[in-house]
């Protein structure tokens, strides 16, 4: 049994049948003969123990996987990369298989976390290469990065020049400008005011941010009167 077989046996011993029941619930687009039903938490803990292995090594060159499973495995482990290139270069190829919102939101790289002078251009390159995937997985680290931690006002350029329409690039541009709302509301608010958002993303950003905890009732009732 190769190394990559090896994984997929302990991912199928891990598997929950309830769990795998709940999660194609939430998942409508994912084939459920595809899922396996692997709670989060046993497959973190899972990615831990494989990281840096020779199965780990073997596991990551072995793409498109079957299961939606293997995908998220395949992305933990991509999380839990140090070197900067090496994590690119494997977010890059891995990017093409993704196929829902769940396995792309998982992707959090910790070679990231330094925001080495380069990422900037690399998440915009991302959120240029028309994969719908990749293009959320950039709106999220940027916003992650350089809207959350340190900001960078250029992070609210970048997000509002990426083309919409399609549902989960348009629910990740929504959150994004929430989340700017919350955290930099002088900075964010004239992308509402101006209008410079789509019809869709402007109102759901609304939305989200008014059902938001962090954003006081006097700005609500402002973004309120602010829907079109």
């Amino acid at each position: 049994m190769t190394g990559a077989e090896q994984v997929r046996a302990r991912l199928e011993a891990l598997a929950d049948p309830a769990y795998r029941a709940f999660q194609c619930r939430l998942m409508p687009a994912v084939d459920p003969a595809s899922v396996l039903g692997v709670r989060m938490p046993a497959l973190r803990r899972f990615a831990r123990e494989l990281r840096g292995t020779d199965d780990a090594a073997a596991f990551l060159r072995c793409l498109p996987h079957e299961t939606y499973d293997e995908n998220n495995l395949h992305g933990l482990l991509i999380c839990e990369l140090r070197e900067y290139g090496e994590a690119v270069a494997a977010l890059d190829e891995f990017l093409t298989y993704v196929d829902n919102w769940a396995t792309c939101d998982l992707l959090s790289p910790k070679a990231f976390v330094s925001r080495p002078p380069q990422l900037a251009a690399r998440l915009r390159a991302w959120m240029d290469d028309g994969r719908e995937y990749a293009v959320r997985f950039a709106l999220a680290e940027t916003m992650r990065l350089y809207v959350q931690r340190d900001f960078d006002p250029a992070a609210l350029e970048w997000a509002a020049a990426v083309p919409g329409g399609t549902y989960y690039i348009d629910m990740m541009l929504a959150w994004f400008f929430a989340t700017a709302l919350t955290h930099q509301y002088g900075a964010a608010l004239p992308y509402l005011t101006d209008r410079r958002l789509s019809r869709f993303v402007h109102n759901k950003t609304i939305q989200k941010a008014v059902e938001s905890r962090c954003i006081p009732p006097d700005r609500k009732q402002a973004l309120r009167a602010l829907r079109f």
